[in-house]
């Protein structure tokens, strides 16, 4: 005790406490972690628009930068100093947006091409005042679409890119449509884009349009739901594009497309997995519902109006496969080199008809195989049922594939057993086959059954690209 009262008496505890109290002063001056999120407020624009960019930092300022990816990186329009603002993240906004305000507004020109838009956002600073000091940056992106202010006038082909697919594998702020990258594992069945997160645009679609473009294609660009909402601008194309993982469709997406293919307009489906899902557009497109496996939780399973009912296409109580549309479908389809399915064997098609027009100057011969270079049929497909007859695959056309389908090409998938065990009407341990092929009802359809075709493109397999030139320069006239 007599220890203690000398070294309080000595001044020792003073400085102590002195000490402690710059140090909490200090700590108290730390800086907050750097960052910079943001995201467009619309899908897509026409040229000559402006479109609303909203942006949460901690940085004072930061810079804003907006790029055309396509076969060259094209930068059009810069800001710097732009006043930095952090806002709360509502806790519903995946579902529901973040709902932050307006940070910048972005003016387009008419000499901006028609295509995907890259939103860059940049930060940086010096650190905390008194310790943690030395520069920090902190930079994401956002994107959206430019469409033609006047379609058709460049190309008469339109690319319609698969913006609800990067929507709905959107995990940011908790929930995607999925499980397996949602919070405790529990998807959700609403999402929004009104939040940031990041596209797929980069791992399908840009290898095709820089193919396209280096090699003289002029493309035209829209939305997935400018289907729905835009359908008059299907009239001014010949062709309307698919490319990648085109995964989930509203019923009035397809409709209109549909309507068009009747009237005879082309399309070519260079993707897999496509309309897989149905999507109800809610709150003007600002978000989709999307219930899955779990279509009895959806309202409309309860009213029995089941057109709208959000989930697979296919479903026995939906009774619109996406046969119907493209030809083929994912329950006779799967995976190959994905979800541990075929993970040692090549990932290539099989020519089963070398004489039709599709396979024009590659000098390929029945029973001939390419694309295994690039792995072309993965990581998701789709097929049809078939029956074979004299080493050739026809369509039964039982599951919606229309009676004209010609079977062009094949490769074995199947799917992994937890996908497909909470569909009642699937056939245990069944393995399918990727289909590449096309049908004539009113305008032209192709599809080559596969998302990841344009991998072929971007690894310069021959016969990958000329089959694309056959089917771009037959269907676009």
């Amino acid at each position: 005790m007599k220890a203690a009262e000398d070294i309080w008496r000595s001044g020792l505890m003073h400085r102590i406490i002195a000490l402690l109290l710059v140090v909490s002063s200090l700590q108290a001056a730390d800086p907050l972690p750097l960052f910079i999120e943001g995201y467009a407020g619309q899908r897509s624009i026409a040229q000559g628009e402006e479109i609303p960019i909203h942006v949460s930092t901690t940085a004072a300022k930061y810079e804003i930068e907006v790029a055309r990816l396509g076969a060259v990186r094209e930068v059009v329009w810069k800001k710097a100093d732009v006043p930095g603002v952090a806002y709360p993240v509502p806790e519903d906004a995946s579902a529901n947006g973040c709902r932050w305000p307006e940070s910048v507004r972005v003016p387009s020109t008419a000499a901006w091409k028609s295509g995907y838009y890259e939103v860059v956002f940049r930060a940086a600073d010096a650190g905390g005042k008194w310790m943690q000091r030395g520069k920090r940056t902190a930079e994401s992106s956002a994107w959206f679409i430019v469409r033609q202010a006047k379609p058709g006038t460049t190309s008469k082909i339109l690319l319609q890119l698969c913006t609800n697919t990067y929507n709905a594998y959107n995990n940011w702020g908790g929930f995607s449509v999925y499980a397996y990258n949602s919070l405790s594992n529990n998807q959700g069945h609403r999402v929004s884009f009104e939040r940031p997160g990041p596209s797929q645009f980069g791992r399908w679609e840009l290898p095709f349009v820089q193919w396209a473009e280096k090699n003289g294609y002029a493309l035209e660009f829209a939305a997935n739901d400018d289907l729905e909402f835009r359908p008059e601008l299907l009239t001014s194309y010949k062709l309307v594009l698919s490319v990648g993982h085109d995964e989930y469709w509203s019923t009035p997406m397809r409709d209109h497309l549909e309507d068009w293919i009747g009237k005879g307009g082309n399309v070519a489906f260079f993707s897999g997995n496509t309309c897989c899902w149905q999507v109800r557009a809610e709150d003007g497109g600002r978000a989709f519902t999307c219930c899955k496996q779990n279509y009895h939780l959806d309202p409309v399973y309860q009213s029995r109006e089941f057109k709208t009912l959000s989930t697979l296409w296919s479903h026995h109580l939906l009774k619109r496969p996406e046969n119907e549309l493209t030809g083929v479908g994912f329950l006779w389809g799967g995976y190959r080199k994905s979800h541990g399915q075929f993970m040692t064997e090549p990932a290539e098609y099989e020519v089963h008809r070398p004489d039709h027009w599709i396979y024009a100057g590659t000098g390929l011969k029945r029973g001939d195989k390419f694309g295994g270079k690039d792995t072309i049929v993965g990581y998701e497909c789709d097929g049809c049922e078939l029956s074979w007859m004299d080493g050739l695959p026809f369509p039964t056309c039982k599951d919606g594939t229309p009676k004209s389908f010609e079977v062009l090409a094949t490769c074995p998938v199947r799917w992994h057993p937890d996908d497909a065990e909470w569909y009642e009407k699937w056939e245990s341990g069944r393995t399918g086959a990727a289909c590449l092929g096309l049908y004539t009802r009113g305008g032209t359809v192709f599809t080559a059954g596969t998302t990841d075709w344009a991998h072929g493109l971007m690894g310069n397999d021959a016969v990958v690209m000329r089959v694309t030139r056959n089917v771009l320069e037959r269907l676009a006239k």
